[in-house]
């Protein structure tokens, strides 16, 4: 869509039924919620609303809090959901590293674009105060601006996303268990039982080979059995 402010207020919409549908699957109230993030229930009312649009930092914290993966919030349909509690965490303190990174992240990703900030927040229609400050993280980005400047910059939005911290950590675990829970039952079954932990072993010794490697692993194995 080549108009940014319909853009932003679409996915704004989009974003607030995401988040909505998710809490109310969650059975949380919308104060718990908001304490979770930092805000008030009215900033959260507004963002289940459309009408302003989380930061990604706050994002994360609600996927953590509800213990829901992250990418539920690209997604279209209601997915399910568990209940239990997630591990306490710094809020106030990660909210604010996690914006300082955004913003680091933004920085280098226009700077190997080539572009200035006053060139990027243009195309974007953004202020070039408004970049300098989402830069410095001294203000927080709502998802869709983050969403529409890492478009530009030719990123995406995962490139934006926590993965070192207790969330991230968090998210990397949810999605290497969506991964599991997609492998046919017979897989499955067979990566559970410790018994062929040397086979997955040697399959991940294979998978780091050259092709080179492999051919001459394959020509030895030949060799032997012929």
């Amino acid at each position: 869509m080549d108009n940014p402010p319909i853009a932003i207020a679409i996915r704004s919409k989009k974003l607030g039924v995401l988040m909505q549908s998710a809490r109310l699957s969650t059975e949380k109230s919308i104060g718990d919620c908001a304490e979770t993030l930092g805000i008030t229930s009215q900033d959260l009312e507004s963002y289940e609303r459309g009408e302003a649009s989380p930061s990604l930092p706050e994002l994360e914290a609600l996927a953590f809090h509800l213990k829901i993966p992250l990418d539920y919030f690209w997604g279209r349909e209601i997915i399910d959901l568990t209940q239990n509690e997630p591990k306490v965490f710094e809020r106030d303190r990660l909210m604010r590293l996690r914006s300082r990174v955004i913003g680091a992240s933004l920085r280098l990703a226009r700077l190997e674009a080539g572009l200035t900030t006053l060139e990027l927040a243009s195309s974007v229609g953004f202020s070039e105060e408004q970049m300098n400050s989402y830069e410095l993280g001294e203000q927080s980005i709502p998802l869709p601006e983050l969403e529409l400047l890492a478009n530009n910059l030719n990123r995406t939005i995962r490139d934006f996303q926590d993965s070192r911290g207790p969330i991230g950590k968090w998210i990397k675990q949810q999605r290497v268990m969506q991964h599991f829970d997609d492998l046919p039952p017979d897989l499955q079954d067979f990566i559970s039982k410790p018994i062929n932990r040397p086979y997955l072993e040697i399959a991940q010794r294979l998978s780091g080979m050259s092709v080179e490697k492999l051919r001459a692993v394959a020509e030895g194995l030949l060799e032997i059995t012929l």
